[in-house]
């Protein structure tokens, strides 16, 4: 059985003539212990979805059913299955980060002693030992974001909805947190990961989808993804080339003073010795995810939705 199916899941806020469609006829299936990535702009529905399937927001049309309970019909079966860090999230200020998780624990029903190793395990998992006794007023905006994380995966729940987690965080904490959502996939839990970190998707899914307008356009592993634009290999020219002259070899993008080209395999020996007799600096690597993605929805993961 699935831990998360979504069957025909549309979605209409209320407001102008007929109000916005932020989802439209999304069907989705995640299996027992997969770490699923979910991508979008900004808008294309991705937070609506999490907040459908965590008993927070309720459809328009379709269900979704997490470990076989409809989050509609019964969520006080689905509500002690699931944890979620919320996009945009705060942890309570005037709480510490030790008193912040062992007190979520314990609201949850764990016992005392559960919540006290719990608590400890996940302060030192996640690198807040130094500040565990300190108010999350006085916190970082990225430290108070390590508390918050910190709170939901020491739940081990099930579930986990992790909307946005390492917003704020430092390259080194990302990484840090990224071990800790690993380590929680490991142990058994389901995670249904958001994130504008396309390279976080990358490194932490075993399948992701991306969705935009509402509409679900692709699911699978990140590696497939990038086989879809039937273009291997990026070169990046630091002069010597328009864009008009490349556009014949693949799809290329303006960034700054460089052109990036997205071609096969086929093309790189003569489009490199045509940089060097122009004297352009010319870098040869792989297709990213970042590249799949603007090729699949036509638009950078940060640019809005309209």
């Amino acid at each position: 059985m699935d831990a998360l199916i979504a069957d025909h899941v549309s979605k209409r806020y209320s407001g102008g003539d007929r109000g916005k469609l932020a989802l439209q006829d999304v069907d989705l299936s995640i299996p027992k212990g997969c770490l699923f990535a979910f991508l979008g702009r900004n808008g294309a529905g991705k937070t609506t979805f999490i907040k459908i399937a965590a008993t927070l927001l309720v459809p328009t049309h379709g269900e979704v059913r997490l470990f076989g309970h409809d989050v509609v019909r019964e969520p006080e079966r689905v509500r002690p299955l699931i944890a979620l860090v919320p996009q945009e999230g705060k942890p309570f200020y005037h709480l510490t980060p030790r008193e912040h998780v062992y007190e979520y624990l314990r609201v949850r029903g764990a016992t005392r002693e559960s919540a006290l190793t719990r608590t400890e395990e996940i302060l030192h998992a996640m690198g807040l030992m130094g500040v565990a006794n300190e108010p999350n007023l006085r916190l970082s905006g990225g430290m108070q974001q390590r508390a918050l994380v910190a709170t939901i995966l020491a739940t081990e729940a099930p579930f986990l909805f992790l909307d946005e987690p390492t917003l704020g965080m430092d390259p080194f904490a990302r990484r840090q947190v990224w071990e800790v959502i690993r380590r929680a996939a490991r142990k058994g839990s389901t995670v249904l990961l958001t994130t504008h970190y396309l390279d976080e998707a990358e490194q932490l899914s075993d399948e992701l989808a991306v969705i935009d307008g509402g509409k679900v356009l692709y699911r699978g592993t990140a590696e497939k993804l990038k086989l879809t634009l039937g273009r291997e290999v990026r070169l990046q020219f630091s002069g010597g080339f328009t864009s008009e002259e490349l556009r014949e070899f693949g799809r290329v993008f303006s960034d700054r003073n460089r052109l990036t080209l997205l071609t096969t395999r086929a093309q790189v020996r003569s489009l490199t010795e045509m940089a060097l007799e122009r004297g352009s600096e010319v870098v040869v690597g792989p297709v990213t995810l970042e590249e799949a993605f603007l090729e699949l929805v036509g638009k950078g993961i940060e640019e809005d939705e309209a």
